[in-house]
């Protein structure tokens, strides 16, 4: 995958967590501009790029923003990760991270991190029917690691306004993972404790984010990848 003008990019998911085992997949996410003459098109550039092997994605600056101020957990980890795991940094993508608190809205943390959440659980409910293969064990190990995790960095971000990529005591998340691998249910006190905490919480984040910010430093980007046409002999 070649993709140019990428402003940040990063190793995210389970290394990032700290949950990685040997033979895990190092998962990449990062967001690129598109030159801004392309954007004047009937037909838009692509928005997204992904790959395998290595497991790359990167989404467009605008797209990127779009899914931060709806509060998508997956693309907020890429401004909050630790300077050690970004592969690719640059002023711009400095500025974001300088606002990225601002893309931040109690309403949407709250129902984006808990819906990630409900739908993992609902993931290993789906998988609790019979014997378990050992692939599948594994899968539903894995999901309960990342329902805990959607729930601890949610409720985090949630009420301080600071999201902290790499969990405490990854152990526990582990053992969690095989304690849920062997009885699903065993994930639905965890779920229901984090759904009474949120609703007990008053967030340090205002109810809805402002997009102000984004907005002036998209059209910098814009700004920046615009490049003049060129006139063509004659046409005057």
């Amino acid at each position: 995958m070649t993709v140019t003008n990428i402003l940040l990019s990063g190793i995210v998911g389970s290394t990032a967590y700290g949950l990685a085992h040997e033979g895990s997949d190092i998962d990449r996410l990062g967001m690129f501009a598109a030159p801004t003459d392309e954007l004047h098109g009937l037909h838009g550039p692509k928005e997204s790029h992904v790959s395998t092997a290595p497991d790359r994605t990167l989404h467009e600056a605008a797209k990127w923003c779009r899914l931060a101020l709806g509060g998508n957990p997956t693309v907020m980890e890429l401004v909050w990760l630790p300077d050690e795991l970004y592969d690719v940094r640059t002023p711009l993508g400095d500025e974001l991270i300088a606002v990225r608190q601002t893309l931040l809205g109690a309403h949407r943390v709250r129902d984006a991190y808990l819906g990630y959440a409900t739908q993992q659980f609902r993931k290993l409910q789906n998988r609790s029917q019979g014997t378990l293969s050992e692939d599948v064990r594994k899968r539903t190990a894995k999901h309960a690691r990342h329902l805990k995790r959607l729930c601890t960095q949610g409720y985090e971000l949630y009420a301080t306004g600071q999201l902290t990529i790499r969990v405490e005591d990854p152990e526990s998340y582990h053992r969690f993972g095989e304690q849920v691998a062997a009885d699903p249910d065993a994930a639905l006190p965890l779920l229901r404790g984090f759904e009474e905490a949120f609703a007990q919480t008053r967030s340090v984040l205002p109810e809805h984010p402002d997009d102000t910010a984004a907005e002036a430093w998209l059209r910098r980007v814009r700004r920046q990848f615009y490049t003049a046409p060129q006139e063509t002999p004659g046409t005057r």
